[in-house]
């Protein structure tokens, strides 16, 4: 059976749209329905309702639904065991958010080749639905990310707590000396409100970023400031390139990992293991910045949203 009609039935099935599914498959509408058609005539059942509203699982669609996402995922081993090096005995792939890469995915990475030489890894990028589709089908076998979504097959765990810190590319003495630069960093509703609650004198400037980590470079190459992860900030703080604004508040982000039920257990047991050492040594290093923008406040740091 043909793989891709089995991604676009999965994908019209989470997305309950035939125009939702071809953006994310990236091909047009027709080729999307054209897809379901050949399925449907292949197994002889309609697996879609049609109406205005858009598409719904049929009784039969319900039926099938669970046997895609089992042949997807079969055929994502098959492509990942064939794919495994020489001299490499397992794979492992693993999924972050762009800000989860830096100083945290990418020494999980190393972390595991230590501790399992003979274990050859891959990495994937994208946004939370993406990855927990990912997931879902086998692509990746664990994630990281800030916004976990629970499914049947796969267990959420957290990780650490990213402090998202106010810096800027100049030294300032307060937030006021900082408003005119200020560059808004777009870390989802709950930092929004917090923001709009807590930050009335620092209003949500003409320039927006919803880059995460990777909006670091730019505010550290201008006049700007902006909220960043504490943990991916350290390096450019150490190295006087950024400077942390004293008497802001700071705003806790949970970072947490998903794995596949299905991931073995000894690779699992080493997969979780690496990472907690990861995740305490960046917590270990965000403290250190922690405490030095306590010294420069001159007493305890506020949180956003906190009553």
């Amino acid at each position: 059976m043909d793989i891709a009609l089995l991604r676009t039935f999965l994908a019209v099935s989470d997305t309950g749209s035939f125009v939702a599914a071809s953006a994310r498959l990236f091909v047009t509408q027709s080729a999307v329905s054209l897809r379901v058609q050949r399925l449907e005539d292949q197994l002889g059942q309609v697996l879609f309702t049609r109406s205005k509203a858009g598409v719904a699982l049929t009784p039969a669609g319900r039926a099938f639904e669970r046997y895609a996402i089992s042949l997807v995922k079969l055929w994502e081993e098959a492509r990942q065991q064939v794919a495994v090096p020489e001299g490499f005995h397992q794979s492992l792939t693993i999924g972050a958010q762009y800000s989860l890469w830096p100083r945290l995915g990418f020494r999980w990475m190393d972390a595991l080749q230590q501790a399992r030489p003979d274990l050859a890894l891959r990495a994937e990028l994208g946004m939370p639905d993406r990855l927990t589709r990912f997931l879902i089908e086998g692509v990746i076998q664990v994630a990281l990310t800030y916004l976990p979504q629970a499914r049947p097959g796969l267990t959420v765990v957290p990780v650490m707590e990213d402090e998202l810190i106010l810096a800027s590319s100049f030294p300032s003495d307060d937030m006021a000396a900082v408003r005119d630069a200020y560059v808004f960093m777009d870390w989802g509703p709950e930092f929004t409100q917090a923001h709009a609650t807590d930050l009335p004198d620092l209003p949500i400037a003409g320039v927006t970023l919803s880059l995460g980590a990777l909006g670091i470079d730019y505010i550290v190459n201008r006049r700007a400031a902006a909220y960043l992860p504490a943990r991916a900030a350290k390096p450019l703080l150490d190295a006087g390139r950024l400077h942390l604004v004293p008497g802001a508040p700071v705003f806790p982000y949970p970072v947490w990992s998903v794995f596949r039920d299905d991931l073995p257990d000894d690779l699992a047991t080493t997969a979780r293991q690496t990472l907690a050492e990861v995740a305490q040594r960046a917590e270990d290093a965000q403290e250190e910045v922690m405490d030095e923008l306590e010294r420069l406040t001159g007493h305890a740091v506020e949180t956003l949203g906190e009553d």
